[in-house]
């Protein structure tokens, strides 16, 4: 007899109304914002507008339109983080991935899971051509997610950004589709 396929450790899907606390209580951290360019939103009123818009199905028909994610382990429906793809061009077929998490799972090897299922909703369901992250050069934390999920980096920009007055250089990795097929079949 053959045993059922194991229920993967985590599942995307919408967020839902009942999400809104971890969401917040993670989104409140300074650690999660601190290579995200941005302060971290304490303001209540500030979180659940941000949480209502992250929380609309976006159909990603417009350059710019973003759907996200949320990650949630499968054991105990509990709220990790999320992902995102942001779709950056129609006509080539590219999305940005971006990920953000509660940083008391880090470690567990959550983000590459949770990275690796949107990479295979972008290049499956949603037939993206390429896939690229944008990553501060100094995180190493996500610099290992996209490596362990053989993005490669294809550029390195030098003190491309600026926050509270610190210069911030910015790696660039990507994926094709081609290259995530012949990887996972």
């Amino acid at each position: 007899m053959l045993n059922p396929s194991p229920v993967p450790r985590l599942q995307l899907r919408a967020f839902a109304s009942s999400d809104f606390e971890a969401y917040a209580h993670y989104h409140r951290q300074p650690a999660v914002y601190r290579y995200l360019y941005a302060d971290a939103p304490q303001d209540t009123a500030v979180l659940q507008a941000q949480f209502a818009r992250d929380a609309l199905p976006q159909r990603l028909a417009q350059e710019g339109d973003t759907r996200r994610f949320a990650v949630v382990r499968s054991s105990d429906g509990c709220l990790l983080g999320e992902t995102l793809l942001k779709l950056a061009s129609a006509a080539a077929r590219q999305a940005e991935v971006g990920y953000i998490f509660d940083p008391a799972y880090a470690g567990k090897g959550y983000a590459t899971e949770a990275v690796a299922l949107t990479l295979a909703q972008g290049f499956g369901d949603l037939g993206f051509h390429r896939i690229f992250a944008r990553l501060d050069a100094a995180n190493q934390g996500s610099v290992g997610v996209v490596e362990r999920l053989g993005m490669r980096r294809e550029a390195h920009l030098i003190e491309n950004d600026q926050f509270n007055g610190q210069w911030g250089d910015e790696y660039i990795y990507a994926l094709l589709a081609r290259e995530w097929h012949s990887r996972a079949g």
